[in-house]
């Protein structure tokens, strides 16, 4: 029987995987959640030999079973090859006291490749399944990975279009980099002066436009999303979680069955989601560690049980951490109400209208699996040298949230459960405050200049991702004012 999908603002609103995935946001301003959770058969004696191409297919066909089996394993083949520069994919690196499952091998180096290199593959061949002859426009908001890893993977692709918006002072210099030197015929880069939650939110509103909606469709043309609301998204991030459980009881870290430990940098919520559902369908997780940097609304979240954004929003070292409204939230929201689409609908409206909701004291009781914390900037920084001390490895920023967080998990519970640390990027995509956390800088030198020190310092080549940058032309400089962001988009796709 194929697994259904319902809005989390409204459970009449059902949709087939393939047709979530076309939609990216529904209609209502939910986010699509499966009515049930699928059976999988985790067989970690058989899973342990996988390869991480097998895992992904376990998953995806368990999630997206109205695609086929020949269709899942075209998109498999297509999105995990030789653009990631490590055979495993996402390998598992042991360092003293845990393990930290590198998700920055694809060509951006973040760990939103692990699911942008397959989103296109699977969006056009839903387009396919359902005959949409309408160009799909592809409108996203990032907070410095999303948008390069979308445009990397869209780019030139036939019958789409890719349009991203970034806070211009948001994100760090490679990341800019690498967003408005990005090629393709299909791409448009667009700054604006606002942060990352402004962009999101705009985003949102140009997605629940009637009227936009209509003009589009008109011009033969429609949205979809690829952040981490689209399902699409979302479900290949699964799969590293049960592929790094795998590795484990393959090296005999842990025994078949013996729970571990997760600790996620989250902002969004997308990644630790992914863990949320693993659980849900048999992976054995003991804690999922919500690590978060200054902007730590998740944590006063799963603290007190109230989501609260009216705060001091800080730019921080660790900018993909930099937002405070984690949207995919709402998803755990709507479960955690007993999947009540009323209740959700509401929490999200008295957030949108006040900025605010408290959950009640039985959803509360219900996160016992989860352990929330902070790093600042200066635990961030020391995170980063005393990983260098200790191991010879360089963490990025967000990297070392997750550890000094995990720190502190340690030091409150004395919890010895084997971890995994949730290593989102590479060190060489926020070269200055690693590099300030291992040695001395001038304070002349730019991204550009640290990078090269970077490698010095730590002993490893420069990735092509960055190396690539040096002599890129810059082809996207458009920058925009937050309320003129609807503007630019029709602008840019010529709407009449």
């Amino acid at each position: 029987m194929t697994l259904i999908y319902q809005s989390t603002r409204d459970k009449t609103n059902q949709t087939t995987a393939s047709q979530a995935i076309l939609q990216g946001l529904a209609v209502d301003g939910g986010l699509y959640v499966p009515t049930q959770t699928p059976k999988v058969t985790l067989d970690f004696e058989t899973l342990k030999n996988a390869t991480y191409q097998e895992v992904a297919t376990l998953i995806l066909s368990a999630f997206l079973d109205d695609f086929t089996s020949e269709e899942i394993a075209y998109c498999v083949a297509q999105a995990y090859d030789s653009k990631f520069d490590d055979p495993q994919i996402a390998p598992l690196v042991k360092l003293n006291g845990q393990y930290n499952l590198e998700l920055f091998h694809g060509n951006t180096i973040a760990f939103k490749d692990m699911a942008l290199s397959i989103l296109p593959y699977l969006m056009t061949t839903a387009a396919q399944k359902h005959g949409v002859a309408r160009e799909i426009v592809i409108l996203t908001a990032t907070s410095g990975d999303t948008g390069k890893a979308a445009m990397a993977g869209f780019a030139n692709v036939p019958n789409t279009k890719i349009v991203v918006f970034y806070p211009k002072d948001g994100v760090s210099k490679i990341q800019e980099r690498q967003m408005t030197t990005q090629i393709g015929e299909n791409v448009k880069v667009i700054a604006i002066d606002g942060n990352f939650d402004h962009a999101q939110t705009t985003v949102k509103e140009m997605f629940n436009n009637e009227n936009l909606r209509d003009k589009m469709f008109a011009n033969n043309k429609q949205f979809s999303s690829a952040n981490s609301m689209n399902i699409g998204r979302l479900v290949p991030q699964i799969a590293y979680y049960v592929y790094a459980y795998a590795q484990l009881v393959k090296s005999g870290e842990i025994a078949n069955g013996e729970a571990i430990n997760f600790t996620v940098p989250t902002g969004n919520f997308g990644n630790i989601l992914a863990a949320y559902y693993a659980k849900q369908i048999g992976l054995p997780v003991a804690k999922l560690i919500c690590a978060s940097n200054e902007n730590n609304v998740l944590t006063d979240f799963f603290r007190t049980g109230v989501y609260d954004k009216n705060r001091e929003f800080f730019v921080t070292t660790s900018p993909s951490m930099d937002i405070l409204v984690s949207s995919n939230l709402e998803r755990l929201i709507f479960h955690l109400t007993g999947d009540n689409d009323t209740a959700t609908a509401a929490f999200m409206a008295s957030l949108n209208a006040t900025g605010d909701y408290k959950i009640t004291d039985e959803m509360l009781g219900k996160l016992s699996d989860f352990y929330a914390d902070f790093a600042n900037e200066a635990e961030i920084s020391a995170q980063i040298s005393a990983t260098f001390k200790t191991d010879k490895y360089v963490e990025d920023p967000h990297t070392a949230v997750a550890s000094a967080v995990y720190k502190k998990y340690i030091a409150q519970t004395a919890d010895q459960t084997t971890t995994v640390v949730v290593s989102t990027a590479s060190p060489y995509k926020f070269p200055k405050v690693v590099v300030e956390s291992l040695a001395t800088v001038t304070g002349e030198e730019d991204d550009f200049d640290l990078v090269k020190r970077l490698a010095e310092i730590s002993s490893t080549p420069l990735p092509k991702a960055v190396s690539e940058l040096f002599d890129a032309p810059v082809l996207h400089q458009t920058v925009v004012a937050t309320e003129e962001m609807q503007k630019a988009v029709e602008a840019y796709l010529e709407l009449k």
